[in-house]
C-alpha cells in the first residue's frame, strides 16, 4: 500500500540561529508521519489504544542528507517496511516539497505491548489489526 506523504511547514522555532532546522526535530517529523500513516491505515494510535495497546519505540535511525531552512515544506514519506505481528518497522524519507531534494532518511523499530507492558502479538489476539497491517506491507517482488 502507498500512503499519502505528511506534509510539514518549517517553524520558526524548529530552526537555529542560521535558520537551519535543528536536527532533533527529523525525529518529531518522523512521528507526525507515523501517526498519519497509522490513521491512513486505519490503525491510529487512538484505535490501539482503546484496545489497549501501545506502540512504543524500541529504535531510531536518522541519516541527514542536506540542510532544511525555515520556511521550507517538506513531504515526508513514510512505509511500513516490516511488520510480523509483533513488531514493526517504518521507513521515511524527507524530501524539499519545491525542489524533491532528500533532506534526511531514517527508520523507527516498534513493538506491540499492553498498557501494562506485556508484549502483544496481533497475529494472535487481534486478528482484525493484524490483517490490516499486513495488507499495509509492500508487495514482494518475486526473484526471477
Amino acid at each position: 500500500m502507498e500512503f499519502q506523504a505528511y506534509e510539514h511547514k518549517v517553524q520558526y522555532y524548529e530552526t537555529d540561529q542560521m535558520g537551519i532546522v535543528h536536527h532533533s526535530n527529523y525525529i518529531r517529523w518522523f512521528e507526525e508521519a507515523r501517526c498519519d500513516m497509522m490513521e491512513q491505515m486505519g490503525m491510529g494510535y487512538q484505535r490501539m489504544e482503546e484496545h489497549g495497546i501501545v506502540c512504543p519505540v524500541l529504535t531510531m535511525y536518522c541519516e541527514y542528507k542536506s540542510m532544511t531552512h525555515f520556511g521550507e515544506t517538506v513531504e515526508i514519506h513514510c512505509i511500513l517496511k516490516e511488520y510480523n505481528g509483533v513488531k514493526m518497522t517504518v521507513e521515511y524519507s524527507v524530501m524539499d516539497k519545491e525542489t524533491e531534494k532528500v533532506r534526511c532518511i531514517g527508520e523507527s523499530r516498534h513493538c506491540f505491548l499492553s498498557k501494562g507492558g506485556r508484549p502483544v502479538s496481533l497475529k494472535k489476539q487481534y486478528l482484525e489489526m493484524d490483517q490490516i497491517f499486513r495488507r499495509c506491507l509492500p508487495e514482494k517482488k518475486e526473484e526471477e
